[in-house]
């Protein structure tokens, strides 16, 4: 008799599936419980003592959450897994003394040794640099008292309110379980069903999708703290605190095709940039600002200074320069300096401290489990790059990879041995000490109201970006839900959008398919200057220029511009048919660093068009001419020697600047790359 099963016959189950089917669990339609079955009430906040006051330590509901989230990838992180780090010091400008005791802002010129790493959000670690994504930095300061561990994003706002929703938003962002795709990219339907649901997520996604999302460099990164800290002076007064990394290169941003392309051209663009520019001398730099609000103003704004989804406007709480932060030198192995350093927001000296953030409450918790889950002990900071300059003592002994070689027979605290030693030291001479702010409340799982205002900042932020800005940002928006493949997602998208600016809900709408949302956006007037990366600054100094060249070049007028380009503190990067050398009509060579096969004009940031002859001329004028063809569409600036002028058809334009017959060329080519891009380009 015949075995196999017919067509209207399911298959039999072998023993082996029936095994596995008992684990085979379906949620859908089912209430949310704990794990070990209670039903949840609330999935939203913390329980908070007073609906803003701190989050308390019973919410065993919120450790759970938050523990199996941080525990759910072995070993890479959950998060930030694709970085890159490098080693640099800060320098403070001035005395903070007068609102912090941490030392290492109490004098001008006080230089502290630190640690980087920057890093992505979504992609796993073979992921690409320049994905759209938020982009993160975490800064190790090495201080006298301790290590300080300052954790940033590249925008000043956050995806969620409280923490207790950040494993939701990031399930929702990376790649679904099914298949694990996508990689490194919220284009998808889950991460958008997600956005469309959770009108908090909508602020920072308008920045993600607009030029903030595709960073030109790691070097030209503007980062926020988004939470709330707390300064505290000698005399135990507090001030809430904001900080911010400025780049002095400005903050710039690729195109969202140039990101997509240089993602197959080089996934590691990103890092690349950062290292080539620390061995050329050209050390990357940031400002360190801080944003200061009394505790006596809590009230004064029309934000909630506690709300991580909220920016505080430079307008309306300036940032104050405190210290500037310079990265000279490489790290010299990638898994001992980058991949094992741990990074602890929990981690600060006297005179910083903790708001009621509820997101910053939620961190203090999750990070230390992070580390000491993906490092595999609790004794991660005596790896060398964690471990603090200072002399660290505590009653801690053993576990996995324990260093520390401890002699005394007594760790417990109180003794008589050791004469109670090692002794705690009181506030008045260095120990550090909490600051006493009054709580009180009913123990609550509830969100404030003043945190439920999710439109007004980002209509803001939409009306303080150039019309270019906007036109890019509509097109990163088109793009991302133009990927969405369930219609109904796509049409909330746009739905919630109408929210921010009905002409961007519309054209969007058009633009992916779906019906103009109904109902009017709220007009606002309110526009601020410094949320906008037109007013950054710009240098030529550390743009690549990339130098189309073949043999026979007028020596003497090239020699000159690239002697002039390198003055300037370009970077330049010889462009040939092949390796090797090209010489020039009186025989000079450049030494070729890449073929037109090697690189391309996506990754290099201007081009100087010389011209020559090469073994194949068609081919040669025809590899020059896409180059050209593709850094013109890009906006970017285009330099054109003589012999060029009159060997291939480069019409006169916005930012192109020849050679023929001027004798301010080079002045005129540097200032052309220092704009960067020119978008009245037609």
């Amino acid at each position: 008799m015949d075995d196999k099963p017919s067509r209207n016959q399911k298959p039999k189950t072998n023993a082996k599936q029936k095994q596995l089917d008992q684990y085979r669990i379906h949620d859908a339609g089912k209430p949310m419980t704990t794990q070990e079955g209670k039903k949840r009430s609330q999935d939203q906040d913390q329980l908070k003592a007073g609906i803003r006051g701190p989050s308390l330590r019973q919410d065993y509901e919120f450790f759970e959450k938050m523990s199996h989230f941080v525990h759910e990838e072995i070993p890479e992180r959950v998060v930030h897994a694709r970085g890159y780090s490098a080693h640099g010091e800060f320098e403070c400008y001035q005395s903070m003394r007068h609102v912090t005791k941490a030392g290492f802002l109490q004098e001008a010129g006080k230089k502290t040794p630190l640690t980087i790493r920057f890093s992505t959000v979504q992609g796993a670690k073979g992921s690409y640099d320049t994905a759209r994504d938020l982009r993160c930095q975490g800064v190790k300061l090495y201080t006298e008292e301790g290590n300080v561990d300052l954790t940033t994003i590249a925008m000043p706002v956050l995806i969620n309110q409280d923490a207790m929703k950040f494993p939701d938003a990031m399930h929702a962002y990376q790649a679904k379980q099914a298949d694990d795709i996508p990689t490194a990219s919220g284009a998808h339907d889950r991460f958008w069903d997600y956005v469309a649901n959770n009108d908090e997520a909508l602020h920072m996604v308008l920045w993600i999708m607009s030029d903030r999302g595709i960073l030109r460099s790691y070097r030209m990164m503007e980062s926020w703290s988004i939470n709330t800290y707390l300064f505290v002076n000698e005399q135990g007064v507090a001030t809430f605190m904001r900080y911010v990394w400025k780049p002095v290169l400005g903050v710039h941003s690729l195109l969202q095709d140039e990101a997509l392309k240089i993602g197959g051209l080089d996934p590691d663009f990103h890092r690349r940039d950062l290292r080539e520019a620390i061995d050329h001398g050209a050390y990357p730099e940031y400002e360190l600002g801080v944003q200061l609000i009394s505790m006596e103003d809590e009230f004064k704004f029309d934000f909630d200074v506690l709300d991580p989804a909220k920016f505080w406007p430079e307008e309306v709480v300036p940032v104050q320069m405190i210290g500037k932060m310079t990265l000279n030198r490489n790290i010299d192995n990638y898994f001992t300096e980058s991949e094992q350093v741990a990074f602890n927001p929990a981690n600060v000296v006297p005179g910083i401290d903790f708001s009621n953030d509820p997101v910053l409450q939620g961190r203090l918790v999750a990070y230390r489990d992070t580390q000491q889950h993906r490092l595999g002990s609790a004794n991660y900071v005596e790896l060398p790059i964690n471990k603090p300059l200072c002399p660290f003592h505590n009653n801690q002994r053993r576990g996995y990879m324990r260093q520390r070689i401890d002699v005394d027979k007594v760790n417990y605290h109180e003794n008589s041995l050791a004469n109670n030693t090692p002794y705690t030291v009181p506030p008045e001479e260095g120990g550090y000490a909490d600051y006493p702010e009054k709580v009180e409340g009913y123990k609550i799982r509830a969100r404030s109201d003043s945190f439920k205002d999710y439109f007004s900042q980002p209509r803001i932020f939409w009306n303080s970006l150039t019309p270019i800005e906007k036109q890019h940002t509509i097109e990163g928006l088109s793009y991302q839900v133009g990927s969405v493949k369930s219609e109904s997602v796509r049409q909330q998208v746009v739905d919630l959008l109408v929210n921010v600016d009905k002409e961007l809900a519309y054209i969007v709408a058009d633009n992916i398919g779906v019906d103009r949302p109904s109902g009017d956006s709220v007009a606002v007037s309110t526009s601020y200057p410094s949320l906008s990366q037109a007013n950054t600054p710009k240098y030529a100094y550390t743009q690549k220029v990339g130098v189309l060249v073949g043999n026979g070049f007028n020596s003497q007028e090239v020699i000159n511009v690239l002697n002039y380009l390198k003055q300037n503190g370009v970077f330049i990067e010889i462009v040939s048919e092949k390796l090797g050398t090209v010489s020039g009509a009186d025989g000079t060579k450049l030494k070729v660093d890449k073929t037109f096969l090697t690189t391309s004009p996506y990754l290099v940031d201007t081009l100087y068009v010389v011209g020559g002859n090469a073994r194949n001329d068609a081919k040669f004028h025809q590899d020059v001419m896409s180059f050209i063809r593709d850094a013109y569409s890009h906006y970017k600036p285009i330099g054109v020697a003589t012999m060029a002028q009159s060997q291939f058809q480069i019409k006169a334009s916005s930012g192109v600047v020849f050679a023929g017959n001027n004798p301010n060329f080079g002045e005129e080519f540097i200032t052309a790359i220092a704009t960067q891009r020119f978008w009245d380009r037609t």
